[in-house]
C-alpha cells in the first residue's frame, strides 16, 4: 500500500475523485485506487481499469 502525497485527481464511475492511496497486491493483480468522490465524500476503492486522469487542457490531456 502507498499513501499518494499530494493526492491525485482521478475520473471514477462514479465522478470525479482524490485518490489518496494506491494498493498493489502483485503480479495477477489489478492495482487498487483508494479515493474519495467529490460529490458525497465515499469512500470507494477502483480498480486501476475503472479509474482515469481527469482531462486538463493545460497538460495537453483532453477528452475529443
Amino acid at each position: 500500500m502507498l499513501q499518494l502525497n499530494p493526492p491525485l485527481p482521478l475520473d471514477t464511475p462514479k465522478g470525479p475523485a482524490l485518490a489518496h492511496f494506491l494498493i498493489d497486491y502483485g503480479a495477477e493483480h489489478d492495482l487498487c485506487w483508494v479515493c474519495f468522490q467529490d460529490k458525497t465524500g465515499e469512500c470507494c476503492t477502483w480498480r486501476h481499469r475503472e479509474a482515469r486522469a481527469p482531462q486538463i487542457i493545460t497538460m495537453g490531456r483532453r477528452t475529443e
